[in-house]
């Protein structure tokens, strides 16, 4: 099940039979985390380089209006990622921000005095940066959930739980000048054991110069991490681990970006792939992908891939029924972002997963819902000053958590 959907499971469902828009008036179970950074904007209007507090914005549809409530962190500058946390046992739930240049995960929780957090792990890696970048939740025994993390730019993988002890940080890997972009979590031998994925990378170039970068996988308990995607002079900063072809495994998909001159790749991996091949499923005409999102936006029944691509827009990827190649179609060329967060999310209860992308060129956030052959876009919030934030993720959370 994609996160998306789990994380959702938390709220209360809302019953329905079609992807038509909300009906005038109408409420939502569920609303958008934006995990941002923040910029000055001059009285000109002119978008400044001085980053503002970290700040969480919570998109919610209530009486048939779209309405933005923020949370913000002054001790960060940037939250990499907020999303819906369950510890388990005796500890609620809550929404979990990954925050920098203090890097610090806390877990939110509503009172009726306003947002209180708890801090469960905070630390300085000692580098240029020091950052909690991403981090996915890892299912334990007993019901309870810890967190696997990856942080800036000290190449840090972690494992993160709760125990008699309290919260406490296990490191499976510390890569002094090693950036570690995204963290998956999914099972591609299906053993029923489930790793980590990690992508790190040297520090991130913006000039089509190569960079070396490999995905490698931990097994959570301990022990060497094994590389599964050798991309030699090329890296990656977006991976997706979900079961997206329905054979009851999951696959490893990885955003390769380009070099100067060349094409990002989509490429395919599945337990025994030889990590100098996987199988390209896609070849875009821009330099990088950030996101990779999977949800069954068609009502089909079938999962599918939508791409955000860093200049060209976003595409769908649709795997093949019968041996062959996948369908690749525009969505939306008139999107874009150097992030260009996108989720796929069923937000209104219905069934069908809605797309949602926040445009930060265009300073949107949108939503599209497929209509037979297409999918039609719609606009729930536009900013003042495009470029003003960079929205670094999207996540569901239901309104029972933050009302």
């Amino acid at each position: 099940m994609p996160l998306a959907a789990s994380l959702l499971a938390l709220g209360s469902a809302c019953a329905g039979a079609s992807s038509a828009p909300p009906a005038k008036g109408e409420s939502l179970p569920n609303g958008l985390l934006l995990a941002l950074s923040r910029f000055e904007v001059s009285a000109e209007g002119k978008v400044l380089p001085k980053p503002q507090a970290a700040t969480v914005e919570i998109l919610a549809r209530r009486n048939g209006a779209w309405s933005v409530t923020a949370l913000e962190d002054p001790a960060s500058n940037v939250f990499h990622k907020a999303m819906v946390y369950a510890p388990g046992g005796a500890a609620a739930p809550g929404i979990l921000t990954l925050g920098g240049t203090a890097a610090a995960l806390k877990l939110w929780r509503k009172s009726p005095a306003g947002f209180t957090a708890e801090t469960l792990w905070q630390e300085d890696f000692g580098g240029k940066f020091s950052r909690m970048r991403d981090a996915e939740i890892l299912p334990l025994a007993g019901g309870r959930a810890a967190l696997a993390v990856a942080t800036h730019d000290q190449g840090v993988v972690a494992i993160v739980s709760h125990g008699e002890d309290g919260w406490t940080a296990r490191r499976l890997d510390h890569e002094p000048d090693i950036f570690v972009h995204e963290i998956e979590v999914g099972d591609l031998d299906g053993d029923g054991a489930l790793e980590v994925y990690a992508t790190p990378s040297e520090p991130n170039l913006f000039d089509g110069r190569p960079q070396t970068g490999v995905v490698v996988r931990y097994a959570p308990g301990g022990g060497p991490r094994a590389v599964v995607a050798d991309l030699g002079q090329r890296h990656a900063k977006e991976i997706l681990v979900e079961d997206v072809d329905g054979d009851g495994r999951d696959e490893l998909y990885v955003s390769v970006e380009a070099v100067a001159g060349g094409r990002l790749e989509i490429r395919r991996y599945v337990a025994g792939t030889d990590p100098a091949a996987g199988e390209i499923i896609a070849r875009l005409d821009d330099q990088l992908c950030r996101f990779l999102t999977s949800g069954d936006g068609d009502d089909d029944g079938r999962l599918e891939i939508v791409a955000a691509a860093h200049k060209t827009g976003l595409w769908l990827l649709r795997p093949p029924r019968t041996p062959g190649p996948w369908e690749v179609r525009s969505i939306d060329r008139e999107s874009s972002g150097f992030e260009h967060a996108a989720v796929f999310a069923d937000l209104d209860g219905d069934g069908t997963d809605e797309l949602y992308v926040a445009s930060d060129d265009q300073g949107e956030v949108r939503r599209y819902l497929w209509r037979g052959e297409r999918f039609d876009k719609e606009v729930l919030h536009r900013r003042a000053v495009p470029g003003s934030v960079f929205t670094w993720n999207l996540m569901p959370v239901p309104l029972q958590l933050v009302d």
